[in-house]
C-alpha cells in the first residue's frame, strides 16, 4: 500500500480524435486516482495556446513561454504536490524544471519518455538531467543515453493499456479482416532498417490484409481504431528499433489489449514481456511471418487461444493501476518488482 499523494502531470494533451484512446497520460492519471491519490493534469500546449495569437511554435515559445511557466509554477505552489510527473511537452525545458523546483522544493520530479532516439532530442536530455527519476519504454541504448548524461535514476517502464476501453469489441463485417497493419511503413527517425517497409509493401499486395496510415492510406483513430483491431484475426507489429532491449511498442500493446492475435518481429528481451506461443507469436523474417499467418488463419482454435491469453495478460500486467503502482514504488523505494525485472 502507498500513502495517498498529490500528483501533478505536465503533458501536451491534444484533443484530436485520432489520439483519443492512444494518449498515455489519462490512463496513468486514472491509475494514480484508483490507488487513492489526487491528480491534476497541466496541458502545457493548451496553456500556450491560451496566451498567444501566433500559430508558430517557435515564435510562441520565444514570446510567451515565460508566461506559461509562471502560471504553472503558481499552480504548483498552490497545489503543493508530492510528485511532479513530466511527459516532456514541446517547448518545456530544463529551465522550467528549475523554476518548478523552487515552487515545490520537497516534491519528487519524475519524467516518462515514450520516444526513441533521445540524442535526436537534446532538449529532452537536458530536461531529464534536472529530474530525480527518468522512466523510458525501453531498457537498452536509448535509456543508457540518459544514464551516460548523468540522470540520477533511469528505469524501464512499459506503456499502459486501459482495460475499460482497450478490449475486444463485437464489430460488424466492415471491420473484419484477416491481417491488420496500422501506422507508417517506416519510422520517421530510422533510416537504417527497411524490414518494416518491405513487410508493409508485401501486405499491401494481398487481398486479405487491411492497412491504415501508410502508403497513402488514411489513418484510423478514436473508437474506430479499437474496432479495427477487434475485427482483425491477426495484428502485425514490427518495432522500429527491435535491437534495443525491451523496446515496448504502444501499438503492440493496443493490439494485444483489444484481443487480436499478435504476430510481432522478435526484439531483444521480448520473452520477458510476452511469451512466444502463449501471449503472442514472434517471427524473424518476412517469409516466416506469412507461413505462420497462413497456418494460424487455418487453425482458428489455436489462433483464438493465443489472442485470448494475450489480452488477459496485458489487462492484468500493463493496466494503469499496475503501472502507477510501479511508479510510486520507484518514488518510495527507488525500484519496483515486475515479471520483466529479474
Amino acid at each position: 500500500m502507498h500513502n495517498p499523494k498529490r500528483i501533478i502531470i505536465i503533458a501536451d494533451i491534444k484533443f484530436k480524435s485520432v489520439k483519443t484512446f492512444v494518449d498515455q497520460m489519462p490512463k496513468l492519471a486514472k491509475g494514480f486516482i484508483r490507488l487513492g491519490n489526487d491528480v491534476r493534469i497541466f496541458s502545457y500546449c493548451t496553456a500556450l495556446s491560451q496566451v498567444t495569437l501566433f500559430k508558430s511554435k517557435s515564435l510562441t515559445g520565444f514570446l510567451f513561454k515565460s508566461k506559461v511557466d509562471k502560471l504553472l509554477c503558481e499552480q504548483i505552489e498552490d497545489y503543493k504536490p508530492d510528485i511532479v510527473y513530466v511527459s516532456f511537452p514541446k517547448i518545456f525545458n530544463a529551465e522550467t524544471v528549475k523554476q518548478m523546483r523552487q515552487s515545490a522544493p520537497n516534491a519528487v520530479f519524475i519524467g516518462g519518455d515514450g520516444d526513441p532516439w533521445p540524442k535526436l532530442r537534446p532538449q529532452t536530455i537536458e530536461t531529464a538531467k534536472e529530474l530525480d527519476i527518468l522512466t523510458a519504454t525501453n531498457d537498452g541504448q536509448f535509456l543508457q543515453d540518459y544514464r551516460d548524461e548523468g540522470v540520477p535514476l533511469c528505469v524501464f517502464m512499459p506503456n499502459i493499456c486501459d482495460p475499460d476501453n482497450d478490449h475486444r469489441y463485437e464489430v460488424g463485417s466492415e471491420w473484419q479482416t484477416d491481417i491488420l497493419w496500422t501506422g507508417a511503413a517506416k519510422h520517421h527517425a530510422d533510416t537504417s532498417d527497411d524490414f518494416r517497409e518491405k513487410l508493409v509493401n508485401e501486405l499491401a499486395k494481398r487481398g486479405n490484409c487491411t492497412l491504415y496510415g501508410c502508403l497513402g492510406r488514411p489513418q484510423v483513430g478514436g473508437q474506430n481504431y479499437l474496432y479495427a483491431i477487434s475485427g482483425a484475426k491477426i495484428g502485425v507489429n514490427v518495432n522500429a528499433y527491435g535491437s534495443v532491449r525491451l523496446c515496448h511498442s504502444d501499438r503492440l500493446l493496443h493490439y494485444l489489449a483489444c484481443g487480436t492475435m499478435v504476430m510481432a518481429r522478435r526484439f531483444d528481451g521480448c520473452d520477458s514481456l510476452y511469451k512466444d506461443g502463449l501471449h503472442i507469436k514472434y517471427f524473424d523474417d518476412i517469409g516466416e511471418f506469412f507461413d505462420l499467418a497462413s497456418w494460424y488463419l487455418k487453425h482458428e482454435k489455436e489462433r483464438k487461444k493465443i489472442a485470448d491469453a494475450g489480452m488477459k495478460w496485458v489487462h492484468k500486467q500493463f493496466n494503469g493501476v499496475k503501472i502507477a503502482g510501479y511508479i510510486l514504488d520507484l518514488v518510495e523505494k527507488g525500484d519496483y518488482k515486475a515479471p520483466w525485472r529479474t
